[in-house]
């Protein structure tokens, strides 16, 4: 069938197995629920336990198959066995979505340099040990969804403190940027979602009616076109548009979610 005759059809995952990590955090809980709502197979990794067993639940509550993982992917046998885990489960990796990270907050003159390498590693080596142990099975297979986490902070700056976090979520973007021309001809497509602020349990004090928090939410709106921060849901379509069909001619990319705030 063309097609034009039913386009939504691009954007059907139903019974595709996708490995999420990071699965208990913010944005990693927001690919979960898509993906089960989708109608995924879903292996769920995160390294807090009783948070995994919630999204778990959840997931499955949606109708999805669920394997969930108490691991973080911090060694290179550890993202090998997540999506051997996705083989074991289901024979096949069709969708990952790194999703896992961290930051750590100081300005560079009281920064150790130990937790400037702890975000590096956890966003950007562990985003590259886990695209390397899927490519071997998605080559196998002739296609292939990565989708890794950036941030607005991997092209804009920030003053408070943000050296780790911007420099890893620069070398993120490079990563997309680098494994979409590598591995395009393997039919796996490599792209990220970059947000900005959007609600959260970590940024939750920023929606709220405190004065202090009006202050910082007014003077950052101020950049932002459409006037508002972002809501979960607005990641919805991003993620389920990069992990189809209907993303098939696009990798390399780098999709601001950001309500425009890069734009300008």
């Amino acid at each position: 069938m063309s097609a034009f005759a039913n386009p939504a059809q691009l954007f059907d995952i139903a019974g595709k197995v996708a490995v999420i990590t990071g699965a208990s955090g913010a944005f990693g809980a927001v690919a979960a629920r898509t993906l089960a709502g989708a109608g995924c197979r879903l292996v769920l990794a995160a390294g807090k336990a009783d948070l995994l067993s919630q999204i778990v639940a959840e997931c499955t509550a949606l109708g999805a198959e669920v394997v969930g993982v108490n691991q973080r992917p911090d060694s290179e046998a550890a993202c090998q066995a997540l999506m051997q885990a996705a083989t074991d489960a289901f024979g096949a990796l069709d969708i990952l979505v790194v999703a896992s990270g961290m930051n750590k907050v100081a300005k560079i003159a009281d920064m150790p340099v130990s937790d400037f390498a702890q975000v590096i590693d956890a966003n950007v080596t562990q985003s590259w040990m886990l695209a390397r142990a899927a490519t071997p099975i998605m080559q196998a297979q002739g296609s292939g969804k990565i989708v890794l986490m950036s941030s607005a902070r991997g092209l804009l700056g920030h003053p408070a403190g943000y050296t780790a976090y911007c420099a890893s979520k620069a070398a993120v973007d490079g990563i997309t940027r680098a494994l979409g021309c590598e591995l395009g001809p393997m039919g796996i497509t490599v792209n990220a979602i970059a947000p900005t602020v959007f609600r959260s349990p970590l940024t939750a004090w920023m929606f709220a009616d405190a004065p202090e928090a009006e202050t910082v939410r007014t003077g950052f709106l101020s950049r932002v076109p459409k006037g508002r921060l972002g809501e979960p849901e607005d990641l919805i379509g991003p993620l389920l548009f990069l992990a189809s069909k209907a993303s098939d001619f696009y990798t390399g990319h780098v999709l601001y979610a950001d309500g425009g705030y890069t734009a300008g």
